[in-house]
Protein backbone atom coordinates (compact mmCIF):
# COMPACT_ATOMS: atom_id res chain seq x y z
CA UNK A 1 0.00 0.00 0.00
CA UNK A 2 3.15 2.03 0.62
CA UNK A 3 3.60 2.09 -3.09
CA UNK A 4 0.00 3.63 -3.89
CA UNK A 5 -0.85 7.32 -3.86
CA UNK A 6 -1.84 9.11 -0.77
CA UNK A 7 -3.84 12.13 -1.10
CA UNK A 8 -3.73 14.57 2.26
CA UNK A 9 -5.46 17.42 2.02
CA UNK A 10 -5.57 20.28 4.98
CA UNK A 11 -1.78 19.27 4.30
CA UNK A 12 -0.39 23.12 5.29
CA UNK A 13 -1.66 22.54 8.33
CA UNK A 14 -1.05 21.53 11.46
CA UNK A 15 -1.95 17.58 11.66
CA UNK A 16 -2.24 17.18 7.89
CA UNK A 17 1.33 18.50 7.50
CA UNK A 18 2.50 16.27 10.74
CA UNK A 19 0.88 13.28 9.09
CA UNK A 20 2.76 13.89 5.53
CA UNK A 21 5.73 13.94 7.18
CA UNK A 22 4.98 10.52 9.53
CA UNK A 23 4.00 8.39 6.07
CA UNK A 24 7.21 9.86 4.19
CA UNK A 25 9.19 8.31 7.81
CA UNK A 26 7.14 5.26 7.03
CA UNK A 27 8.44 4.59 4.04
CA UNK A 28 5.04 5.48 1.82
CA UNK A 29 6.81 6.54 -2.53
CA UNK A 30 3.83 8.76 -3.34
CA UNK A 31 1.98 11.38 -1.54
CA UNK A 32 -0.52 14.52 -2.75
CA UNK A 33 -0.72 17.29 -0.09
CA UNK A 34 -3.23 19.61 -0.99
CA UNK A 35 -4.02 23.03 1.08
CA UNK A 36 -5.46 25.97 0.08
CA UNK A 37 -3.17 28.21 1.81
CA UNK A 38 -0.16 29.78 -0.63
CA UNK A 39 2.92 27.63 -0.06
CA UNK A 40 4.90 29.79 2.02
CA UNK A 41 2.04 29.66 4.55
CA UNK A 42 2.21 25.88 4.85
CA UNK A 43 3.43 24.96 8.19
CA UNK A 44 5.13 22.28 7.17
CA UNK A 45 6.23 21.76 3.83
CA UNK A 46 8.38 18.72 2.12
CA UNK A 47 10.61 17.34 -1.09
CA UNK A 48 9.55 14.60 -2.72
CA UNK A 49 5.90 14.91 -2.19
CA UNK A 50 3.14 16.16 -4.89
CA UNK A 51 2.27 19.78 -2.77
CA UNK A 52 -0.81 21.60 -4.52
CA UNK A 53 -2.36 24.75 -3.74
CA UNK A 54 -5.88 24.14 -4.23
CA UNK A 55 -9.25 25.34 -3.05
CA UNK A 56 -11.27 22.26 -1.59
CA UNK A 57 -14.39 24.25 -2.01
CA UNK A 58 -14.34 24.02 -5.70
CA UNK A 59 -15.54 20.86 -6.89
CA UNK A 60 -12.75 20.57 -10.11
CA UNK A 61 -10.03 20.78 -7.06
CA UNK A 62 -11.27 17.82 -5.27
CA UNK A 63 -11.32 15.92 -8.71
CA UNK A 64 -7.42 16.81 -9.08
CA UNK A 65 -7.13 16.33 -5.50
CA UNK A 66 -8.68 12.37 -5.60
CA UNK A 67 -7.51 11.70 -9.67
CA UNK A 68 -5.11 8.52 -8.84
CA UNK A 69 -5.07 8.14 -5.28
CA UNK A 70 -5.46 4.79 -3.50
CA UNK A 71 -7.11 6.40 -0.26
CA UNK A 72 -7.60 10.21 1.10
CA UNK A 73 -7.46 11.79 4.74
CA UNK A 74 -9.42 14.92 4.60
CA UNK A 75 -8.20 17.48 7.22
CA UNK A 76 -8.96 20.04 5.18
CA UNK A 77 -11.72 22.72 7.01
CA UNK A 78 -11.74 26.17 8.51
CA UNK A 79 -11.47 25.84 12.28
CA UNK A 80 -9.58 27.10 15.44
CA UNK A 81 -9.86 27.82 18.92
CA UNK A 82 -13.02 28.32 20.85
CA UNK A 83 -12.45 32.26 19.79
CA UNK A 84 -12.63 31.42 16.08
CA UNK A 85 -15.62 28.92 15.90
CA UNK A 86 -18.11 31.02 18.30
CA UNK A 87 -16.94 33.93 15.79
CA UNK A 88 -16.91 32.38 12.07
CA UNK A 89 -19.82 29.78 12.58
CA UNK A 90 -20.94 30.17 8.81
CA UNK A 91 -17.62 29.73 7.36
CA UNK A 92 -17.25 26.48 9.77
CA UNK A 93 -20.43 25.30 8.28
CA UNK A 94 -19.17 26.39 4.43
CA UNK A 95 -16.74 23.36 4.90
CA UNK A 96 -19.17 20.93 4.25
CA UNK A 97 -18.45 21.70 0.71
CA UNK A 98 -15.05 20.67 1.18
CA UNK A 99 -16.52 16.92 2.63
CA UNK A 100 -18.81 16.25 0.58
CA UNK A 101 -17.03 16.77 -2.98
CA UNK A 102 -14.37 14.96 -1.68
CA UNK A 103 -16.87 12.46 -1.24
CA UNK A 104 -18.42 12.43 -4.45
CA UNK A 105 -14.73 12.28 -6.11
CA UNK A 106 -13.24 9.74 -4.64
CA UNK A 107 -16.74 7.68 -5.48
CA UNK A 108 -15.76 9.03 -9.14
CA UNK A 109 -12.20 8.33 -9.06
CA UNK A 110 -12.14 5.06 -7.36
CA UNK A 111 -10.70 5.77 -4.45
CA UNK A 112 -10.58 2.97 -2.19
CA UNK A 113 -10.26 4.56 1.25
CA UNK A 114 -11.11 7.56 2.89
CA UNK A 115 -10.77 9.19 6.48
CA UNK A 116 -12.66 11.93 7.92
CA UNK A 117 -11.40 14.06 10.51
CA UNK A 118 -14.29 14.87 12.86
CA UNK A 119 -14.41 16.59 16.61
CA UNK A 120 -15.34 16.39 19.80
CA UNK A 121 -17.81 19.28 19.10
CA UNK A 122 -20.16 17.48 18.15
CA UNK A 123 -21.06 15.83 21.40
CA UNK A 124 -24.29 16.97 22.90
CA UNK A 125 -23.88 20.13 24.87
CA UNK A 126 -26.24 18.83 27.64
CA UNK A 127 -23.65 16.30 28.29
CA UNK A 128 -21.11 19.11 29.01
CA UNK A 129 -22.37 21.34 31.27
CA UNK A 130 -20.62 20.21 34.51
CA UNK A 131 -16.96 20.57 34.88
CA UNK A 132 -16.67 16.98 36.18
CA UNK A 133 -18.56 15.29 33.51
CA UNK A 134 -17.62 11.86 32.49
CA UNK A 135 -15.90 11.28 29.58
CA UNK A 136 -17.80 11.60 26.65
CA UNK A 137 -18.71 8.58 24.87
CA UNK A 138 -19.66 7.89 21.14
CA UNK A 139 -23.31 7.28 21.53
CA UNK A 140 -23.61 11.13 23.37
CA UNK A 141 -23.52 12.69 19.93
CA UNK A 142 -26.96 12.07 19.43
CA UNK A 143 -29.71 13.20 20.24
CA UNK A 144 -28.19 16.16 18.40
CA UNK A 145 -27.19 19.29 20.04
CA UNK A 146 -23.40 20.02 18.60
CA UNK A 147 -21.36 23.25 19.06
CA UNK A 148 -23.44 25.73 17.26
CA UNK A 149 -21.75 25.82 13.70
CA UNK A 150 -18.34 23.59 13.83
CA UNK A 151 -20.08 20.96 15.53
CA UNK A 152 -23.00 20.74 13.29
CA UNK A 153 -20.88 20.47 10.12
CA UNK A 154 -18.91 18.26 11.40
CA UNK A 155 -22.16 15.86 12.24
CA UNK A 156 -23.65 16.22 9.05
CA UNK A 157 -19.91 15.15 7.19
CA UNK A 158 -19.81 12.01 9.56
CA UNK A 159 -23.38 11.06 7.84
CA UNK A 160 -22.18 11.75 4.66
CA UNK A 161 -19.51 9.39 5.38
CA UNK A 162 -21.47 6.85 6.28
CA UNK A 163 -24.15 7.07 4.08
CA UNK A 164 -21.17 7.08 1.01
CA UNK A 165 -19.99 3.52 2.84
CA UNK A 166 -23.43 2.55 2.99
CA UNK A 167 -24.62 3.58 -0.39
CA UNK A 168 -21.79 3.42 -2.64
CA UNK A 169 -19.35 0.38 -1.02
CA UNK A 170 -16.23 3.36 -0.38
CA UNK A 171 -14.17 2.59 3.02
CA UNK A 172 -15.06 5.30 5.29
CA UNK A 173 -13.45 5.84 8.67
CA UNK A 174 -14.42 9.00 10.74
CA UNK A 175 -12.19 9.78 14.05
CA UNK A 176 -14.05 12.22 16.44
CA UNK A 177 -10.82 14.33 17.55
CA UNK A 178 -9.94 15.93 21.46
CA UNK A 179 -8.21 18.81 20.99
CA UNK A 180 -4.69 17.94 19.48
CA UNK A 181 -1.44 19.93 20.16
CA UNK A 182 2.23 19.90 19.88
CA UNK A 183 4.78 21.35 17.72
CA UNK A 184 4.26 22.72 14.03
CA UNK A 185 0.61 24.30 15.60
CA UNK A 186 -0.82 27.15 15.25
CA UNK A 187 0.28 29.07 18.02
CA UNK A 188 -0.99 32.89 17.63
CA UNK A 189 -3.56 34.81 15.14
CA UNK A 190 -7.11 33.30 17.02
CA UNK A 191 -7.14 29.88 15.90
CA UNK A 192 -4.76 28.66 18.12
CA UNK A 193 -6.17 26.48 20.87
CA UNK A 194 -5.81 26.66 24.53
CA UNK A 195 -2.08 24.44 24.95
CA UNK A 196 -0.28 26.22 22.14
CA UNK A 197 -2.34 29.95 23.82
CA UNK A 198 -1.35 29.11 27.20
CA UNK A 199 2.19 28.57 26.15
CA UNK A 200 2.78 31.62 24.13
CA UNK A 201 1.02 33.90 26.75
CA UNK A 202 3.42 32.57 29.24
CA UNK A 203 6.27 33.02 26.86
CA UNK A 204 5.67 37.03 26.47
CA UNK A 205 4.91 37.37 30.01
CA UNK A 206 8.53 35.90 31.08
CA UNK A 207 9.82 37.90 28.28
CA UNK A 208 8.33 41.30 28.58
CA UNK A 209 8.55 41.31 32.46
CA UNK A 210 4.46 41.66 32.75
CA UNK A 211 3.95 38.66 35.04
CA UNK A 212 0.03 38.71 34.25
CA UNK A 213 -1.56 36.14 32.35
CA UNK A 214 -5.32 36.20 30.96
CA UNK A 215 -7.22 33.44 31.13
CA UNK A 216 -10.59 32.59 29.22
CA UNK A 217 -13.36 31.97 31.70
CA UNK A 218 -13.39 31.10 35.42
CA UNK A 219 -10.38 28.44 34.57
CA UNK A 220 -12.54 26.02 36.15
CA UNK A 221 -13.49 24.25 32.68
CA UNK A 222 -12.18 20.70 32.29
CA UNK A 223 -10.60 19.14 29.07
CA UNK A 224 -8.58 16.60 27.59
CA UNK A 225 -5.55 17.30 25.09
CA UNK A 226 -4.55 14.99 22.64
CA UNK A 227 0.10 14.95 21.32
CA UNK A 228 0.33 14.84 17.76
CA UNK A 229 2.38 11.52 17.79
CA UNK A 230 -0.43 10.49 19.12
CA UNK A 231 -3.32 11.49 16.94
CA UNK A 232 -1.27 10.03 14.01
CA UNK A 233 -0.92 7.38 15.19
CA UNK A 234 -4.56 6.49 15.68
CA UNK A 235 -5.30 8.04 12.71
CA UNK A 236 -3.21 4.99 11.19
CA UNK A 237 -4.45 2.24 12.99
CA UNK A 238 -8.08 3.52 12.78
CA UNK A 239 -8.36 3.99 8.97
CA UNK A 240 -7.01 0.31 8.67
CA UNK A 241 -9.60 -0.80 11.05
CA UNK A 242 -12.73 -2.35 10.66
CA UNK A 243 -14.44 0.24 13.23
CA UNK A 244 -17.08 1.29 11.10
CA UNK A 245 -18.76 4.18 13.15
CA UNK A 246 -17.50 7.58 14.27
CA UNK A 247 -14.83 6.69 17.57
CA UNK A 248 -13.19 9.05 19.73
CA UNK A 249 -9.53 9.45 18.87
CA UNK A 250 -8.17 11.74 22.49
CA UNK A 251 -6.81 11.49 25.64
CA UNK A 252 -8.54 10.91 28.80
CA UNK A 253 -6.70 12.81 31.16
CA UNK A 254 -8.63 15.38 32.17
CA UNK A 255 -7.42 18.95 33.70
CA UNK A 256 -9.17 21.98 34.34
CA UNK A 257 -7.56 24.85 32.20
CA UNK A 258 -6.35 26.17 35.56
CA UNK A 259 -3.62 23.07 35.98
CA UNK A 260 -3.16 23.16 32.27
CA UNK A 261 -2.02 27.14 33.08
CA UNK A 262 0.27 25.25 36.09
CA UNK A 263 1.96 23.18 33.94
CA UNK A 264 3.17 25.25 31.75
CA UNK A 265 4.60 28.05 34.43
CA UNK A 266 6.43 25.21 35.96
CA UNK A 267 8.12 24.53 32.74
CA UNK A 268 8.78 28.17 32.20
CA UNK A 269 9.77 28.53 36.19
CA UNK A 270 7.51 31.38 36.59
CA UNK A 271 4.34 31.88 38.36
CA UNK A 272 1.70 34.85 37.44
CA UNK A 273 -0.85 37.12 38.04
CA UNK A 274 -3.98 35.37 36.35
CA UNK A 275 -6.75 37.65 35.14
CA UNK A 276 -9.89 35.98 34.55
CA UNK A 277 -12.68 37.23 31.27
CA UNK A 278 -15.52 35.90 31.99
CA UNK A 279 -16.89 37.34 28.82
CA UNK A 280 -14.92 35.45 26.64
CA UNK A 281 -15.70 32.53 24.71
CA UNK A 282 -15.14 29.49 26.69
CA UNK A 283 -16.93 27.01 25.41
CA UNK A 284 -18.57 24.02 27.76
CA UNK A 285 -17.60 23.50 30.99
CA UNK A 286 -16.63 20.01 30.76
CA UNK A 287 -15.34 17.66 28.01
CA UNK A 288 -13.17 14.53 27.96
CA UNK A 289 -12.70 11.41 25.68
CA UNK A 290 -14.16 8.25 26.93
CA UNK A 291 -11.82 5.83 25.45
CA UNK A 292 -13.61 2.47 26.32
CA UNK A 293 -14.51 1.71 22.50
CA UNK A 294 -10.95 2.60 21.14
CA UNK A 295 -9.65 0.14 23.56
CA UNK A 296 -11.93 -2.46 22.91
CA UNK A 297 -11.40 -2.19 19.03
CA UNK A 298 -6.95 -1.72 19.24
CA UNK A 299 -6.23 -2.77 22.16
CA UNK A 300 -4.78 0.87 22.51
CA UNK A 301 -5.45 4.85 23.38
CA UNK A 302 -3.12 7.89 23.57
CA UNK A 303 -1.26 8.03 25.87
CA UNK A 304 1.45 10.38 25.96
CA UNK A 305 1.12 12.53 29.30
CA UNK A 306 0.09 16.04 28.94
CA UNK A 307 3.32 17.53 30.94
CA UNK A 308 5.43 15.60 28.83
CA UNK A 309 3.51 16.71 25.51
CA UNK A 310 3.43 20.45 27.41
CA UNK A 311 7.39 20.19 27.23
CA UNK A 312 7.56 19.37 24.23
CA UNK A 313 5.18 22.40 22.67
CA UNK A 314 6.35 24.65 24.94
CA UNK A 315 9.90 24.30 23.80
CA UNK A 316 9.33 24.75 19.68
CA UNK A 317 6.32 27.91 20.42
CA UNK A 318 9.54 29.18 22.57
CA UNK A 319 11.33 28.83 19.73
CA UNK A 320 9.46 30.18 17.50
CA UNK A 321 8.17 33.64 19.47
CA UNK A 322 11.77 34.23 19.28
CA UNK A 323 12.81 33.95 15.74
CA UNK A 324 9.38 36.07 15.26
CA UNK A 325 10.42 39.45 17.48
CA UNK A 326 13.98 38.94 16.06
CA UNK A 327 12.38 39.56 12.41
CA UNK A 328 13.50 36.01 11.51
CA UNK A 329 9.97 35.21 10.82
CA UNK A 330 7.12 33.64 12.83
CA UNK A 331 7.38 29.81 11.34
CA UNK A 332 9.61 27.95 10.45
CA UNK A 333 8.74 27.42 6.51
CA UNK A 334 11.68 26.27 4.53
CA UNK A 335 11.25 22.77 2.75
CA UNK A 336 12.36 19.69 4.61
CA UNK A 337 14.17 17.39 2.66
CA UNK A 338 13.82 13.71 2.75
Amino acid sequence: MKEELVTITGAGGFIGGSLVGDFLKQGYKRIRAVDIKPFDEWYQRFDGVQNLALDLNLRENCETAARGAYQIYNFAANMGGMGFIENNKALCMLSVLINTQMLEAAREFGVQKFFYSSSACVYNAEKQRDTACPGLKEEDAYPALPEDGYGWEKLFSERMCRHFREDFGLHTRVARFHNVYGPHGTWYGGREKAPAAICRKVIQAKLSGKHEIEIWGSGQQTRSFMYIDDCLKGVDRIMNSEILEPINLGSAEMVTINQLVNMVEDIAGIKLKRNYDLTAPKGVNGRSSDNTLIQKYLNWEPGTPLRDGLERTYAWIHEQYIARESGKGSYVREAISV
